[in-house]
């Protein structure tokens, strides 16, 4: 684990040791850093958090290091990518419910997911669809340039982002951490486990 509110040159000397990165669930981030003024909805901001977390995918991008983002690490990738998040699921027309917070477990499958054929995602669970947990009241509006979605909710919400071409760089939005011994989280860290140890 490495803390926020490092200076850039602690923050890179611990990120070059790194075989890899994880991005985690967490609070939200600061719309500041897509362009947006916050609404009332936005909770949880970490500014230090922020910065450490996009100093870190970017430099993951930039050395090739594996990243596997989760939540919160998902909407990280896509704006340190260029990408646009929804600030509330309620800024999003026809939006099914996704913030299954508090008052069900973690575990709690909240809705399908499709996955794209042909995609690392795919590969790597084997199902073109399977249920998830659903733990989040934040998505990609504008998906980042460069960066593929390969896996949707029923109401098109983004859970799933690749980017092409590079070695592993995959993010959901549900949460397989809480989901341990579904078959698809397993396969999850277990790629991502191996990208690193390429690496």
């Amino acid at each position: 684990m490495i803390p926020p509110g490092l200076d850039d040159a602690a923050l890179y000397a611990q990120f070059t040791a790194l075989d890899g990165v994880l991005l985690s669930g967490g609070g939200d981030i600061n719309p500041v850093c897509y362009g947006t003024a916050a609404i009332s909805a936005v909770a949880g901001v970490d500014p230090e958090r922020d910065h450490t977390e996009l100093a870190l995918a970017q430099w993951a991008l930039e050395a090739n290091k594996p990243l596997f983002g989760i939540c919160r690490g998902l909407q990280l990738l896509n704006v340190a990518c260029g990408g646009v998040l929804y600030q509330d699921m309620s800024e999003m027309a026809d939006s099914i419910r996704h913030t299954y917070y508090p008052g069900y477990p973690n575990d709690f499958l909240a809705h399908p997911v499709v996955v794209a054929r042909e995609s690392r995602l795919e590969a790597i669970v084997g199902k073109s669809a399977f249920e998830v947990n659903s733990l989040h009241h934040q998505a990609c509006q504008t998906v980042a340039p460069g960066l593929t979605p390969t896996a949707w909710a029923p109401d098109g919400t983004v859970e799933a982002l690749e980017l092409a071409g590079y070695p592993f760089a995959l993010a959901v939005q549900w949460h397989p951490e809480a989901l341990p011994a579904a078959a698809e989280s397993q396969a999850l860290f277990r790629a991502f486990v191996a990208a690193c140890e390429q690496r």
